[in-house]
């Protein structure tokens, strides 16, 4: 089958630095790949691409440790130096005497090394691997560590093309933001890793099924199972929640039930304790064709399911 952008592993067009003087390298590189999918910008002169790298970065570095004017080492560590550039990938090209030794990679800051003489299958392979572990990492939210919008985009789309049933779970904490506002965001922070954790539990002692669990960002989550076991998930995720977030108050509150807090217009008002809300998309039969309507159907849903002060879940009625 020929390689296209559309059937191969990422979105979109990819563009590569090679930093080498071999130019045999550059041309089994450039022929890994059809110029749609991965482009590669060659340059024999380290110093020339890190001028350039800076203006205009790639998706990938690969550095090669024979450049005259500069190390791979330098050339990788001036890189992750960069703050905005730290999550840019760099591959290292050894030979087999640079490796006879043990190498610091604490110090030396490279994401993979490829040592002659090259396997071209083993270099597409090794490279497409660490363009796609780049990806999950910058899509993972920082706090939890879950996939983020990406991710989650992705997921639900290749489930719609592939017209395999499945129930989509929005979870969104209400009142979290009053929450934050008076116990600051260090202790916000450990109730979204609290409702991370949780869902992540309840969801993965759901063996040997479909599931996906993602963190939209702030205090949205969402998950993944075949529809029959979504309510059963939503009612396990709701009572823990219950069960678990008074804890995260400061006594009096916790007796309270509420807490007097500012609200989005910057009045004083008296909030309930946090609870969860769930708004289940069920798409089976493939009546649903793209991410856009369970974006859509969603939205509703979750307003619906806000109209509780209490936790609750709601499911999408509609049938195909």
């Amino acid at each position: 089958m020929t390689m296209t952008l559309e059937n191969s592993l990422f979105q979109r067009k990819q563009t590569a630095f090679l930093l080498s003087p071999d130019k045999a390298l550059a041309d089994m590189l450039q022929k890994l790949w059809p110029l749609e999918i991965l482009e590669f910008l060659v340059f024999e002169n380290g110093g020339r691409a890190i001028e350039y790298m800076f203006t205009e970065p790639p998706d990938l570095l690969i550095v090669d440790n024979r450049l005259k004017d500069i190390s791979a080492q330098e050339v990788a560590n001036l890189v992750k130096s960069e703050n905005v550039y730290r999550q840019l990938p760099v591959v290292m090209c050894v030979d087999p005497v640079d490796v006879e030794r043990p190498w610091n990679w604490n110090v030396i800051e490279v994401d993979d090394f490829l040592v002659r003489p090259f396997n071209p299958s083993e270099v597409r392979d090794r490279i497409n691997l660490t363009l796609c572990r780049a990806m999950r990492a910058l899509d993972a939210n920082p706090l939890s560590k879950l996939p983020g919008n990406t991710s989650i985009i992705q997921r639900i789309q290749s489930l719609i093309e592939t017209r395999e049933d499945f129930a989509l779970a929005y979870c969104d904490l209400d009142y979290f933001k009053s929450y934050n506002d008076k116990y600051g965001f260090s202790r916000g922070d450990e109730i979204l890793m609290m409702a991370a954790r949780l869902i992540v539990n309840t969801i993965r002692s759901y063996q040997g099924v479909l599931s996906f669990v993602g963190h939209v960002g702030g205090d949205d989550f969402v998950f993944i199972l075949p529809p029959d076991k979504a309510e059963d998930a939503c009612k396990r995720i709701i009572q823990s929640f219950d069960d678990i977030v008074p804890h995260f108050y400061d006594p009096e509150d916790r007796k309270n039930g509420n807490i007097t807090s500012v609200d989005r217009e910057g009045h004083t008002k008296v909030f309930p304790l946090m609870a969860v809300s769930i708004a289940v998309v069920v798409n089976t039969d493939g009546r649903i064709e793209h991410y856009g309507e369970v974006s859509s159907i969603a939205m509703g849903l979750k307003k619906k399911a806000k109209e509780n002060p209490k936790s609750c879940y709601v499911f999408d009625q509609r049938q195909a």
